[in-house]
């Protein structure tokens, strides 16, 4: 009998969740497991998997062919290093100084991703901001001499009428080159 160690859909609708599952070749997604080896949650952010590592290793050991995206898991937790090291016959005290190697070399790829995301998203940024500064100066009107504005005493004793024609007398060419541009 040929074994897959593979993901068993969990869950409800559009929320999934995985079981990793040792389950015959021949049966469907959802048939019946012969062991339940962990499970993985691809809604949450970072990697949200579990795998038991002994059942892992003692179905690998009976010739258990991981699917494609279990693979993938495994590489990430460390499982897939940790297998080879055990296949070539590495002693156990020196897989777990390669496996220490090996989380840390990992943390440093994820220090430099991170680093590399945030300096990329300021180079992005910055043409923004430089392109609302060349803006700026285009849409403010010169500085031109405004018309002294009444006082709040006049105002209050004349007609809403004679304000606008104040305001009308005191710039007239604005509103020609208002008139002119339109």
């Amino acid at each position: 009998m040929a074994v897959h160690i593979r993901l068993k859909r969990q869950g409800r609708r559009k929320r999934p969740f995985y079981r990793v599952i040792a389950i015959d070749s021949r049966s469907h997604r959802e048939g019946r497991e012969i062991e339940r080896l962990g499970w993985y949650d691809p809604i949450k952010e970072e990697l949200s998997v579990e795998f038991k590592e002994d059942r892992i290793f003692h179905w690998l050991g009976q010739g258990a062919i991981p699917t494609d995206t279990v693979n993938s898991l495994m590489r990430k937790k460390g499982l897939a290093h940790k297998w080879h090291l055990m296949k070539t016959g590495v002693a156990e005290n020196q897989i777990e100084t390669e496996m220490e190697a090996w989380a840390a070399r990992q943390l440093e790829k994820i220090e430099k991703a991170a680093t590399k995301k945030a300096e990329k998203k300021a180079a992005a940024s910055v043409p923004v901001v430089e392109e609302v500064v060349e803006a700026a100066p285009e849409t403010e009107a010169p500085a031109e001499e405004a018309p002294e504005a009444p006082v709040a005493e006049e105002v209050e004793a004349s007609s809403e009428e004679a304000v606008v024609e104040e305001v009308v007398e005191a710039a007239p060419e604005k509103v020609e080159d208002e008139k002119t541009e339109e």
